[in-house]
């Protein structure tokens, strides 16, 4: 029995051990394979890591590229923003000229108008201009009061057929003074005075040295040839008012005013009659310009004042004794004195303006062609003083 028992133990024993065994070895295989699960997962981990770091890799290229994307972009901006600021660089010295031209222009003007108002008061403050203008103020005073003493002496006023013209009619209306002075000083005294500021206007600046410093200003020779102009222009009309107001005021003073008797035998009112004295002395004004363009030429040629002023007053009577010769009939009406004495048919009812507006066409013939003739001296003049 124990030999039995024993051996069945050693069975018994057998079996456990290799039940044991044989239990033991599935255990291992499972370790085995676990351990070799952790090994895949560490080859699946090693390849999500490789992966992984690829995403990385691309995400990281994907990043670059969205950041030169968003350079190029910016580049792009950038450079659109810099043409448009080349563009608006490119616009803004065009706009710079378009802005400087418009106060160059109104620089241009302005520098005229205060070269212009500089001539007149240089010109005005001139005790040879201040002379000239009493002169001319002293005429109608004159002829008033000779008028007024041969009236009190007795004598038809006017002296008969002998005097201007309408001084007849001056002891019956003292407007009549104003046509009277004006038909006296148009022949002599006003071109004379209009022949000195005309003879002086450049070559006066040439002889007193002043020309060259005038031109190195911004004025310009053709520029300072208009304002030399103008200021004879203003002249004329300033000396033409002075005769016509002094003469105005000693009429009044000295003969009565009213109703106005035209060269036609009708009655105008003294206001009508006031706006013919205007017109007149504004056609007695523009009668000179023709001359003025003549002594302005004039002065163009020579340096000296004195000789410029002594040439036109020349030419004047020389002017107006061949207008005086009945044989040159063909060239009188060519002279500029020709019909200087047409305004007296502006005291006619109606007006007679053929003769008018014949002197005011030869008077702008003069103006144009003698006004040219200066500019082209005076452009092309060298200028040494």
């Amino acid at each position: 029995m124990s030999q039995a028992d024993g051996s069945r133990a050693t069975e018994t024993t057998s079996g456990m051990t290799s039940e044991t065994t044989s239990g033991t070895r599935p255990s291992s295989d499972s370790a085995a394979s676990s351990a070799a699960a952790p090994g895949s997962a560490a080859s699946n981990a090693a390849d999500s890591g490789s992966a992984a770091s690829n995403a990385a890799v691309s995400g990281s290229a994907a990043s670059n590229a969205a950041v030169s994307g968003s350079a190029a972009s910016n580049a792009a901006v950038s450079g659109s923003a810099a043409s448009n600021a080349a563009v608006s660089g490119s616009a803004a010295p065009n706009a710079a000229v378009s802005r400087s031209a418009a106060p160059d222009a109104v620089g241009r003007w302005t520098w005229g108008l205060a070269l212009f108002r500089s001539e007149l008061a240089i010109t005005f403050r001139r005790w040879r201009t201040l002379a000239l203008l009493a002169v001319l103020a002293a005429v109608p005073v004159l002829v008033g009061i000779a008028v007024k003493l041969e009236t009190d002496g007795g004598s038809s006023g006017g002296g008969g057929q002998g005097g201007p013209a309408f001084i007849t009619q001056v002891t019956n209306n003292g407007l009549f003074l104003v046509f009277t002075a004006l038909a006296a000083t148009l022949p002599f005294f006003l071109p004379m005075s209009i022949g000195v500021i005309a003879g002086d206007a450049i070559a006066g600046e040439a002889h007193g040295g002043t020309l060259r410093y005038l031109l190195v200003a911004p004025a310009g020779r053709t520029r300072l040839l208009l304002v030399k102009y103008a200021t004879t222009m203003t002249f004329c009309l300033v000396a033409t008012v002075v005769v016509a107001v002094f003469a105005l005021a000693t009429g009044a003073v000295l003969f009565p005013l009213g109703d106005v008797t035209t060269i036609s035998g009708t009655t105008i009112s003294f206001g009508a009659g006031l706006l013919r004295a205007l017109l007149v002395a504004l056609l007695v004004a523009a009668s000179l310009l023709g001359l003025a363009a003549l002594g302005l030429f004039v002065s163009t040629l020579t340096s000296s004042g004195i000789a410029a002023m002594a040439t036109t007053v020349g030419l004047l009577i020389t002017i107006q004794i061949l207008d005086a010769i009945p044989q040159l009939h063909a060239l009188r009406p060519y002279f500029f004195s020709h019909y200087w004495l047409s305004f007296a048919d502006v005291m006619r009812a109606p007006v007679y303006w053929d003769d008018v507006i014949r002197n005011l066409g030869l008077q702008g013939l003069y103006v144009a062609v003698f006004g040219s003739a200066a500019w082209a001296r005076f452009s092309t003049k060298d200028i040494t003083a």
